[in-house]
């Protein structure tokens, strides 16, 4: 399974602290791992403090959006 995070992605990701930093790699992690999480459409995953919002294509998993709570 391919990661592409989307620029805006990808800016947020490296801009946040390094907690949520591993958070929000461990939800990619995660849904690269998961089949049943590997969907056509938009989907989420959450995690105490971070998000991610993504969608599949193939062996693709398209990262467009991240955030954190705090």
């Amino acid at each position: 399974m391919r990661i592409e995070l989307v620029q805006p992605a990808a800016s947020v990701l490296f801009e946040v602290p390094n907690d949520m930093h591993e958070e929000i790699v461990a939800l990619i992690d995660a849904v690269a791992k998961t089949p049943q999480a590997q969907v056509s459409d938009l989907a989420a995953a959450f995690g105490e403090w971070c998000w991610l919002v993504y969608t599949t294509h193939d062996d693709v998993i398209e990262v467009l959006d991240v955030g954190c709570a705090r």
